[in-house]
């Protein structure tokens, strides 16, 4: 198989107010379906992610308010856990913390070699955002770890 187009989509529990949060993250609603909608589209540039409201794959946000640093607080939420690779990692951090989304995992050089962050959905999906750390020249592997 060679694809040539992913879209994840994710389970959320309001779909209005999970684009309201995305557009807080720096995302535009796209479009919406149904009515009243309960399907929908969010971007970033090329970058797309589907909406289904209580519909299509799971969600439940975990009981701890870390998403890094032992089993149980990765495997505490039950939603979709994202990579996005961006160019300034504190940049994403800094309009996180003004737009008071929930901030799981401050920016951190992972030994994988990404300097990353986690930002997590209201309805448990997990946002790993970061960018490359270049060391020597070498590239590094990207969204790997944890």
């Amino acid at each position: 198989m060679h694809a040539k187009l992913l879209i994840p989509i994710l389970n959320v529990s309001d779909i209005q107010q999970s684009f309201t949060w995305f557009e807080k993250l720096g995302w535009k609603k796209a479009w919406d379906w149904g009515s009243p909608p309960d399907f929908g589209c969010v971007s970033s540039g090329e970058y797309e992610i589907f909406l289904s409201e209580n519909c299509l794959g799971g969600r439940g946000k975990g009981p701890l308010p870390v998403t890094y640093g032992s089993m149980e607080s990765v495997q505490g939420d039950k939603g979709v856990w994202l990579c996005i690779m961006v160019d300034d990692v504190e940049v994403v951090h800094q309009h996180c913390l003004e737009q008071g989304l929930e901030i799981t995992w401050p920016p951190t050089d992972a030994p994988w070699g990404i300097r990353e962050m986690h930002v997590r959905h209201p309805d448990g999906h997990v946002f790993r955002i970061g960018h490359e750390i270049e060391e020597d020249g070498q590239d590094s592997v990207q969204c790997a770890g944890s």
